[in-house]
């Protein structure tokens, strides 16, 4: 699948990104990015689940059809502008990891709905937006694809008792223009130091909902779809899916989605996690996301200001790191480590970095920096750079946020 190509000039496919492209810039690794996407479909497949990664990490479907064509079953996204993005772009399948609320957003969908090759599947967690969507979809003559949200306390959305879920169904069952398929929770919000058993915890009650509800007849499918993992905890989740009365009667779905560039920071670490508990991994992801730079001012002795700013790198989870310097022109590129270099500040288009004993900076220079947490990064930018092992760019693509 070639990359939607947005930008000609600057980042024309064949021009070198230490020469000809505008900095900064985003930049995709090719070959990170192709392994990354293979490696996450052999292991959901391997685990007898399905993959709709959530493209709200990117926004970019030249990504999602890359992903779809390895064999991912859909794509997740958050909210209704998101879907009808996915969908002008050839998406058919979309699972809205969220509850979708609000007339206006309800009448998106409602359109694509009038397509009868749409498959859509949001959340719910509360009778009222049962009631509210029960209600705007029956008077448009459709029918909705809804399911159930479990969640944890304190946690994000989701009903927050077994209880509660199956009063749910019920009301669900009670409006005529609302389907039932499955069952969601999202994982990524238990945190400290029992985490890994209370989310093994959580998924298995997942799952010994999921089974309850089938019992009561509950769903429209005969196959109902049970679905949770983020990107940092997949491996507990697949396991719990691994179960026999899932992979006979349930159609599981795993949802993480910054695996496709991961990162250098909260996912690299939660990456060592994994391969820890599953040694049998071997190598895992890698990242194919930074963001390129000159160095723009040297102004007191051990002190750099580069042209990289809170508008084009994401610093909710930690400050940008320095990766690796460029000689802007110099071809071919060879980098040097600069990773004892330090961030320390960030301003809207400025980053103060310390320069390392050693380093010699220059006015001009280019320097290449790693991020953590890579939703963030993306939605900063419309379009960026694929880019092979020369660093040549391959293609440009585009984002819509």
């Amino acid at each position: 699948m070639r990359m939607a190509v947005m930008d000609k000039g600057s980042a024309e496919p064949g021009r070198s990104l230490v020469r000809d492209v505008s900095l900064p810039a985003l930049v995709l690794h090719n070959r990170a990015l192709e392994h990354n996407i293979r490696w996450m479909q052999a292991f959901v497949t391997h685990s007898g689940a399905q993959l709709a990664p959530h493209g709200k990490t990117s926004m970019v479907p030249a990504l999602f059809h890359r992903q779809l064509e390895e064999g991912a079953w859909g794509i997740t996204l958050a909210t209704a502008v998101q879907t009808r993005a996915a969908y002008a772009h050839g998406v058919r399948r979309v699972l809205m990891a969220n509850q979708l609320v609000g007339a206006p957003n309800m009448a998106i969908i409602a359109e694509m709905l009038a397509d009868s090759s749409f498959d859509f599947h949001c959340m719910v967690d509360h009778p009222d937006n049962v009631a509210a969507l029960g209600e705007f979809f029956a008077a448009r003559g459709l029918r909705l694809n809804v399911m159930i949200e479990y969640g944890v306390t304190g946690g994000r959305c989701g009903c927050r008792t077994e209880q509660e879920v199956l009063a749910l169904a019920d009301a669900i069952k009670a409006q005529p223009a609302l389907a039932l398929t499955g069952i969601e929770g999202y994982e990524g919000v238990i945190h400290g130091d029992r985490a890994i058993d209370d989310i093994k915890a959580f998924a298995a009650s997942l799952v010994r909902l999921a089974v309850e509800l089938q019992e009561r007849n509950a769903f429209a499918l005969d196959r109902p779809i049970v679905t949770a993992s983020g990107s940092a905890w997949y491996d507990l989740i697949a396991e719990a899916f691994d179960a026999l009365a899932v992979r006979q009667h349930f159609l599981s779905v795993l949802r993480p989605g910054c695996y496709v560039v991961h990162d250098h920071g909260i996912y690299k670490a939660a990456q060592c996690g994994v391969l820890d508990r599953r040694a049998d991994l071997g190598e895992g992801l890698l990242p194919a996301m930074e963001v390129w730079a000159h160095v723009q001012s040297m102004p007191e002795p051990g002190f750099a200001v580069v042209a990289l700013g809170k508008r084009d790198i994401a610093y909710d989870a930690g400050l940008p790191n320095p990766l690796r310097r460029y000689r802007a022109g110099e071809l071919p590129a060879s980098g040097d480590d600069v990773s004892a270099c330090k961030v320390t500040a960030l301003m809207d288009q400025h980053a103060f970095m310390t320069v390392a004993p050693g380093c010699e900076l220059k006015v001009g220079d280019i320097i290449s920096f790693g991020s953590s947490h890579p939703c963030l990064t993306f939605d900063k930018w419309r379009s960026g750079c694929l880019v092979d092992d020369e660093l040549n760019v391959i293609e440009s693509f585009s984002a819509f946020f």
